[in-house]
């Protein structure tokens, strides 16, 4: 069961989680997964205002006012006794279950943020990069080529060599100071991708959306994942590439990326 905790939100009631069923959260659910940290919904506004675009995509009109959706996700927490993790808000395309439950996370390790992480290149990319939606299937394939090189991510290669972005994370490099990361339109929009760029401006770092050829990798500075669960994550390897995971650009925006998190910056 994919559920946690006490609590949660079915197509308008509060049931408890031994009532939960997840037949209608595998396939066609558009979805979004936010981080509650010290009780509160992080980045809120941001992901439903994604949500809504997700719908948009499809041709289908956004069932919700996000002040409806915003209430209902704080009722949760609070019935879940404002505990930190990750929640999952679900709508089912074919039948319209909309649902909003507590899910298991997995928050790297300290020691990951100090030393990277390794990660894979994978020849493959999602049908619609704008669109988050499940592909079980998909994920499926990348999670046997993960384990198989003992990887913590995989950098997704389409079909013309360009790296666009890990299969649970937006991909992102720094050049001379500089961050380089994928076009937008090809590639889901991360929140906290969103949050890096405003960090940048804040710094004065110049961030460069265009193609990045896999071939390309070894003639970066750094590199790095970024994502709701990850947050901001060095990478030490691509392959048998190894890179610098102290690189000062990359340990500032990690500074005050963290600082958001917790409340300590109100960067917009």
């Amino acid at each position: 069961m994919e559920a946690i905790n006490k609590f949660y939100f079915n197509n308008g009631i509060i049931y408890p989680i031994n009532e939960f069923t997840d037949e209608d959260c595998k396939e066609k659910i558009i979805y979004e997964v936010l981080r509650v940290v010290n009780g509160k919904p992080v980045f809120l506004k941001d992901h439903l205002s994604r949500m809504k675009k997700s719908f948009e995509l499809i041709n289908k009109e956004f069932p919700y006012s996000e002040e409806n959706i915003e209430s209902l996700i704080i009722k949760v927490i609070q019935s879940n006794d404002n505990i930190n993790g990750n929640i999952k808000v679900t709508y089912n395309i074919n039948n319209g279950n909309f649902k909003i439950y507590y899910i298991m996370h997995c928050y790297p390790e300290d020691e990951y943020y100090k030393k990277g992480v390794k990660v894979i290149l994978y020849y493959g990319e999602r049908e619609n990069p704008n669109l988050k939606i499940v592909s079980t299937a998909f994920r499926a394939k990348i999670s046997e080529k993960m384990k198989v090189a003992n990887a913590h991510e995989a950098l997704l290669v389409d079909r013309n060599g360009f790296i666009t972005e890990g299969s649970k994370s937006n991909f992102l490099g720094i050049k001379d100071k500089k961050i380089i990361t994928a076009k937008g339109e090809d590639v889901l929009r991360g929140i906290t991708r969103h949050k890096i760029f405003k960090i940048a401006e804040l710094l004065g770092i110049e961030v460069d959306e265009r193609d990045i050829k896999a071939s390309e990798i070894m003639d970066l500075d750094a590199l790095f994942i970024s994502g709701t669960s990850v947050a901001i994550l060095p990478i030490s390897q691509v392959d048998n590439i190894k890179f610098d995971v102290n690189n000062e650009t990359l340990r500032k925006i990690m500074k005050i990326y963290n600082e958001l998190l917790d409340g300590s910056n109100k960067v917009k």
